[in-house]
């Protein structure tokens, strides 16, 4: 287990075992690949991020992972990999959160994207994207490095090869 600090200064720890903490997490993250491109969404008041979202009733973690991308993003998710989960103890009560990666099948323009401009195609992160003022907080603490850094040895080497 891996623990930090977030952007707002909450603990987070960060697990790449099998749900450590929680057999039903109410929120997911996506990091979604398209055509060695990484799928983003822009959401309207936090900036740049991966997609991803609370848990609907009656519905997996999983599900609403690929629910989330197609949403935000009108990404068809051809493949859904569990990476890690991690706990958020906030100032205003816990998070518990699946982080995936998917990659991505075929992009659809959608009619609405929901709370987000639809999809961002980058070729890479940025170092600084911890200094980036067009990415959203969710971008910006150790979650996003560690679980690219596990995607990066674990997944795109081993599916490109």
């Amino acid at each position: 287990m891996i623990t930090f600090r977030d952007y707002y200064n909450n603990e987070v720890t960060l697990s790449f075992a099998d749900h450590p903490f929680s057999k039903q997490p109410k929120h997911v993250w996506v990091i979604s690949y398209f055509h060695d491109k990484w799928v983003l969404t822009k959401h309207k008041d936090r900036g740049l991020e991966f997609p991803g979202g609370k848990v609907e009733k009656n519905e997996t973690a999983e599900e609403a992972a690929i629910r989330e991308v197609k949403e935000e993003t009108g990404g068809i998710v051809l493949s859904l990999d569990y990476i890690g989960q991690y706990f958020v103890a906030g100032k205003g009560g816990n998070i518990i959160k699946n982080v995936y990666f998917a990659e991505i099948k075929d992009l659809i323009k959608q009619q609405t994207y929901y709370e987000t401009e639809g999809p961002v195609l980058l070729e890479t992160i940025p170092d600084d994207v911890k200094k980036d003022n067009l990415y959203s907080f969710i971008m910006k603490d150790g979650v996003l490095t560690n679980c690219m850094d596990h995607i990066k040895a674990g997944f795109i080497t081993k599916n490109r090869s």
